[in-house]
């Protein structure tokens, strides 16, 4: 199914190490910072990506799910990606979230190439509901679009059978999985069927689960060790106690903040409708930057489960203090 590729040639923009070398360590997905008045506030926004990779993030990937996507205005987001990019300023690669319909995911992709990004989170297509076929068509379409790396993000109407994914490894431009969906057996498979076509080596995974480190021992079983953390928004610290232990093996730390943090976290985020972007972002408020409210149609949390998560994040500082 694949053919030749036909994209614009990136050599004057890319780095000289490929985006797969690039990507690693715990990644970082912040939040689009607003002011009261519901405009975007490019200072606070650029203070939170800053104070995110100095705590030690390995990639930002700025304006997707958690960064409120779907509510930004072109010209936002490519304000945000190269704010985020000239933060970066080389030292952890910066992915921008794309989506909707392909010639708008391929609109946007323009975008965040011009304002610096090193590579793309491809989002699911709008609304609809695409078989195999024309899940293809659209990401390989997207790729022939920009000289960037995509890595596609598998979730509600993108779900993918392993023979799909080996034909969009084979694409030069498309690096990696985001796995949203969550089905551990599936995943199994779509490896399997990469590693077979020699495929692997050059191909990423991310685990995408909503607070992926609940998912982290079983995805660690599968190899697939890169996971979005949307603690790490509001609680690096917790955050980065949780990496190091899972990715050390270190199996009674990553139990002690899974029961006493994560776990109790999920419970709570599972209260409320749109709580994995709202109640990250008063996440963030309560850790002392204000990043503002969510846009419509998301809604604020409770003022009683913002209670509760404030609660939480002492908890997990104190686990995660005593996992040092």
């Amino acid at each position: 199914m694949s053919q030749p590729s036909s994209r614009p040639d990136p050599t004057s923009i890319r780095p000289v190490r490929p985006l797969t070398e690039r990507v690693g360590g715990l990644l970082f997905f912040p939040v689009t910072a607003f002011a009261p008045d519901g405009s975007l506030d490019l200072d606070v926004f650029r203070t939170h990506v800053r104070d995110g990779i100095e705590a030690g993030a390995g990639a930002v990937f700025a304006c997707c799910g958690t960064g409120e996507f779907h509510a930004l205005a072109p010209e936002e987001f490519r304000d945000c990606v190269a704010v985020a990019a000239e933060e970066a300023d080389g030292r952890v690669p910066v992915l921008a979230g794309v989506g909707y319909g392909t010639a708008l995911a391929a609109e946007f992709a323009a975008l965040a190439e011009e304002a610096g990004a090193d590579g793309l989170l491809a989002m699911p297509p709008y609304l609809v509901v695409p078989d195999q076929e024309g899940l293809l068509r659209h990401y390989t379409a997207l790729a022939e679009a920009t000289s960037l790396d995509l890595v596609v993000y598998q979730r509600d109407n993108a779900v993918f059978t392993p023979g799909t994914v080996v034909e969009l490894a084979r694409h030069p431009g498309i690096v990696g999985l985001k796995d949203g969906y969550g089905d551990s057996g599936l995943m199994q498979r779509v490896i399997t069927a990469v590693r077979r076509a020699g495929l692997e080596r050059d191909f990423l995974y991310f685990n995408g689960l909503p607070t992926a480190e609940l998912t982290g021992l079983s995805y660690r079983s599968l190899g697939v060790l890169l996971y979005s953390s949307a603690v790490f928004c509001f609680a690096p610290e917790i955050a980065l106690a949780f990496h190091k232990a899972l990715d050390s093996g270190d199996d009674a730390t990553v139990h002690a903040l899974l029961d006493g943090f994560y776990v109790p976290l999920v419970e709570l985020r599972d209260q409320g409708k749109g709580y994995a972007v709202s109640l990250v972002k008063a996440g963030v408020r309560l850790r002392g930057l204000e990043v503002g409210e969510v846009r419509p149609p998301l809604a604020e949390p409770a003022p009683a489960h913002v209670k509760e998560l404030a609660a939480l994040i002492e908890r997990g500082l104190e686990l995660a203090g005593a996992a040092r």
